[in-house]
């Protein structure tokens, strides 16, 4: 089972009127199976935690071990490896391409890593199928409503197999029907044991049906 331990994280930016704490001390753990929302004001630092967690960014200290590794002793190569194989990212804008087949979008990650080979087009076709667009294989995003997209878009980060799936405001641009059904599929997924699921939200609704809610107050995780 997966595991993830982040141990006394602390970001802090440096600007002209000097240091600027965004994260102090911040510590967790979870196994695969298991989910937590992460709450908190706008600029308390949860995208910046986010970002951390799966090797967008880099802290000023602390650590973060994902299965016995530990991302921030890479090197940037190796760094953008790990993301591609282990983390899976869910924006507020799905960020599909819009010259490519739902088919095709789902793909990219697997390109960028060891090529498509007919299993992982299996898999993306089965994971199109878990999130209900089966039927949607061959048409371009434009063709779908905003909650399709967003589906797809979670399709997309699970196919390398990821062990950490970080969604960062999944529901912000949706309507609420959209937004519950994008919701179910998270859902559902997160509870795979192979699978950790994080979730930056300012959905009351949506934090309360994760295993664990998080607040980031001051910088600090409570």
């Amino acid at each position: 089972m997966p595991t993830l331990d982040v141990e006394n994280l602390v970001k802090t930016y440096v600007a002209d009127v000097g240091e600027i704490p965004i994260l102090q001390d911040v510590s967790l753990s979870m196994e695969g199976g298991e989910s937590a929302s992460i709450v908190g004001p706008s600029g308390s630092g949860k995208s910046t935690l986010l970002h951390l967690l799966g090797g967008l960014d880099r802290p000023t200290s602390g650590k973060v071990v994902v299965d016995g590794q530990e991302p921030f002793k890479m090197t940037d190569d190796e760094l953008a490896k790990f993301r591609n194989r282990t983390v899976g990212f869910v924006f507020q804008d799905h960020h599909l391409l819009p010259q490519c087949s739902m088919l095709e979008n789902v793909l990219i990650p697997a390109l960028a890593d060891k090529g498509v080979t007919p299993d992982v087009e299996s898999r993306a076709k089965e994971l199109l199928e878990r999130v209900g667009l089966s039927h949607r294989l061959n048409h371009r995003p434009a063709q779908l409503s905003g909650g399709e997209r967003q589906r797809a878009a979670i399709a997309r980060a699970l196919v390398n197999k990821p062990t950490l799936l970080l969604c960062d405001e999944p529901t912000g641009n949706l309507d609420p029907r959209s937004a519950a059904n994008v919701a179910d599929v998270l859902l559902e997924l997160g509870k795979r044991p192979e699978v950790i699921l994080i979730v930056v939200t300012h959905s009351m609704e949506l934090a309360g049906r994760l295993g664990r809610k998080y607040e980031l107050l001051e910088g600090k995780l409570v």
